[in-house]
């Protein structure tokens, strides 16, 4: 009898083994620039050679109308993991947003907005979308996923850069160029929805670039603006100094993967771009020669 237990245990080692380093290698990164996205294995990089697994262009995107392949694209400013990363939330400042299927790379909604900087996905099948400074943009806005480009509500914010939804709390965070915001889901079940302003906070600084949740944390968020990166704890409206990056300027993007709260960022190296993505805890780096990349996220 002890035999076969010890038999069955070593199967069951012989089974859980592939699957608990299959695991631990696959740290996948989410990146954007230009007219691309790509997603690579930090596991599996050697040195400062990126292993790629997946590369999105929108040139090559054939299922996009024309105008998005060769105008709307060519700038891209977000890419937001979404659904454990089977779906994709990209943005461009060049005017393109769009929601992805990672699988098929086919787009499952996209629309114009002027300036584009980021997006997120809410509830009922809606997306919200950050507009930058832009004739048509300095706005939020607001969009049915199976009506692309038939804005359905705005709301002015100078310089939008950030959004994330607060799924517990049923608030949404905006960033703009010296303020945060919070917001609640107005009529959402109608087919008339708005966001109306709760609250709103001067942010320690200006031009506010990215704002990422904590995912340690669910009361906290992070976000960046020229001068530094902070903290923002949702339960008492203060902010406080990231200090892993404390002081960094023009940080682009941020992100903690959410497991082990290793960080990804981009620091603006040549005017609003690098063509490097930093790791801390360990540090770490990744170069990207022909990409000016903008955004990092960690992937689920």
């Amino acid at each position: 009898m002890v035999k076969i237990i010890r038999q069955s245990t070593s199967l069951v080692l012989l089974f859980w083994l592939p699957i608990m380093a299959w695991s631990q290698s696959h740290e996948e990164l989410i990146a954007c620039g230009d007219n691309q996205v790509l997603i690579f294995d930090v596991a599996q990089s050697k040195d400062t050679v990126p292993q790629m697994i997946w590369h999105w262009k929108a040139n090559e995107a054939v299922d996009l109308p024309n105008e998005y392949r060769t105008q709307y694209f060519q700038s891209m400013d977000e890419c937001k993991p979404l659904l454990n990363g089977t779906q994709l939330l990209l943005t461009s400042s060049s005017g393109g947003v769009a929601l992805i299927d990672r699988a098929s790379k086919k787009a499952l909604f996209y629309a114009v907005v002027g300036n584009a900087h980021s997006a997120e996905l809410l509830p009922n099948g809606r997306i919200a979308v950050m507009a930058s400074t832009h004739d048509q943009g300095n706005r939020i806005v607001l969009f049915n996923i199976n009506k692309p480009e038939s804005p359905i509500f705005y709301d002015s914010i100078y310089s939008g850069h950030g959004v994330v939804w607060d799924e517990e709390n049923e608030l949404l965070y905006t960033l703009g160029y010296d303020e945060l915001r919070a917001y609640q889901l107005m009529n959402w079940h109608s087919t008339s929805p708005s966001l109306e302003r709760q609250r709103s906070w001067k942010i320690p600084g200006a031009s506010g670039h990215d704002l990422s949740p904590w995912p340690k944390d669910q009361n906290k968020l992070i976000l960046t603006e020229h001068g530094s990166v902070w903290s923002f704890d949702k339960l008492t409206g203060n902010f406080a100094t990231f200090e892993p990056l404390a002081g960094r300027q023009d940080v682009k993007a941020v992100s903690l993967h959410p497991t082990t709260n290793r960080i990804a960022f981009i620091q603006a190296e040549t005017s609003w771009w690098s063509h490097r993505i930093y790791l801390q805890n360990p540090d770490q780096w990744f170069s990207f020669p022909d990409i000016k990349l903008y955004k990092v996220r960690w992937l689920p």
